[in-house]
């Protein structure tokens, strides 16, 4: 299949809403916006209706390159030497200091409420 570049060349303005319609469906938003899609029926129909309003133009698919087949060198590993990790240290003396010097908090007594029921 072919691809369509399509190029609105003139406004929308004045046209009737279908062919707004068309319009949006195609992607075309101003004048000299340009969007490609592939050509098949539906976009021939959409096309067909705003046709005063939009340039096509056919571009054609280039056939891909083809690769030439990539011959992957294989992977050696170097033998690595196994280092330990060092061990992790202990907390920080400065938070140890601070919770010396900072009491502890008790936790408040909670209210007790009676309900209707119980009084």
């Amino acid at each position: 299949m072919a691809t369509l570049k399509i190029t609105q060349i003139k406004s929308r303005i004045g046209s009737t809403a279908q062919q707004c319609k068309n319009l949006d469906a195609l992607g075309l938003h101003r004048i000299n916006h340009t969007v490609t899609h592939s050509d098949s029926a539906i976009i021939l129909g959409m096309i067909n209706r705003v046709k005063h309003l939009v340039k096509v133009e056919v571009v054609e698919e280039k056939a891909p390159a083809k690769k030439a087949a990539k011959v992957e060198a294989p992977v050696v590993e170097a033998p690595v030497a196994e280092e330990k990790a060092p061990a992790k240290k202990a907390p920080a003396k400065k938070a140890e200091a601070a919770e010396k010097k900072a009491p502890a908090k008790k936790p408040a007594a909670k209210k007790v409420t009676k309900t209707k029921k119980e009084e």
